[in-house]
């Protein structure tokens, strides 16, 4: 049975996680659905965990408050799409067109949310995949496979044989931030980490990363309120 503490008024739930290797106490308010979950160390007790969640209230509310409310797609809603809200049409045949700034989608309303999310892990695939392999080409490297995803806590990332993983969801960014987050794990296949020389050759192979990237911590909470 999951074990919760509730605080303050309104009251705020708060789901325990003990974890033998955590040194302190921690909070943390999940992305997807903003669950709030509390990692208590070994050596920690319900009474000490409930002082400190009440001690971080303040810090809870502040944040859940700042929340980007979840976005259900609709037929006649808008939805975000290189950067653009763009709105969302019935259409004919049996695929999602992108046409004059316009999602047409085909189907019923209950088809609306897997199509669209159909559409946008083949266009996220397609394009990073491109991307990925030209950079990779600037800088003397090979790409591995490409695996596209809806992860919540990475935009993308690059294992040590050069395999390659994106979130379909940056379909939903301008395409200048799909480009620069794809120049970003090419230049892992040289540097795995995030050291001076890992951004001195980000630097070098796409000069303009620094808006792109903000852009992200912007708006990346945004991109992943829609529910897909």
């Amino acid at each position: 049975m999951t074990e919760t503490i509730r605080i303050g008024d309104p009251p705020i739930t708060i789901f325990l996680r003990h974890n033998t290797r955590a040194k302190r106490y921690s909070l943390r308010i999940a992305n997807k659905d903003g669950k709030v979950s509390l990692t208590m160390p070994r050596w920690s007790n319900l009474r000490d965990a409930t002082k400190f969640a009440q001690e971080q209230e303040g810090w809870l509310r502040k944040h859940l408050s700042k929340r980007v409310q979840p976005i259900v797609p609709v037929f006649g809603g808008k939805i975000m799409f290189d950067g653009f809200n763009a709105p969302i049409e019935h259409g004919s045949g049996r695929s999602v067109r992108f046409e004059d700034g316009i999602l047409y989608v085909p189907g019923r309303d209950e088809q609306l949310i897997g199509k669209l999310k159909g559409y946008f892990k083949t266009v996220a695939r397609e394009r990073l995949v491109h991307a990925s392999e030209y950079y990779a080409g600037k800088l003397g490297r090979t790409i591995g496979s490409v695996s596209i995803r809806d992860t919540r806590s990475r935009w993308g990332s690059c294992s040590s044989e050069g395999n390659l993983m994106y979130s379909w969801r940056l379909v939903m960014a301008p395409r200048e931030v799909q480009v620069y987050v794809a120049a970003h794990e090419a230049c892992h296949l040289i540097e795995m980490n995030h050291s001076d020389a890992y951004w001195a050759l980000v630097e070098k192979v796409y000069p303009d990363y620094k808006p792109q990237r903000q852009w992200l911590k912007r708006n990346g909470a945004l991109l992943h309120s829609y529910q897909l």
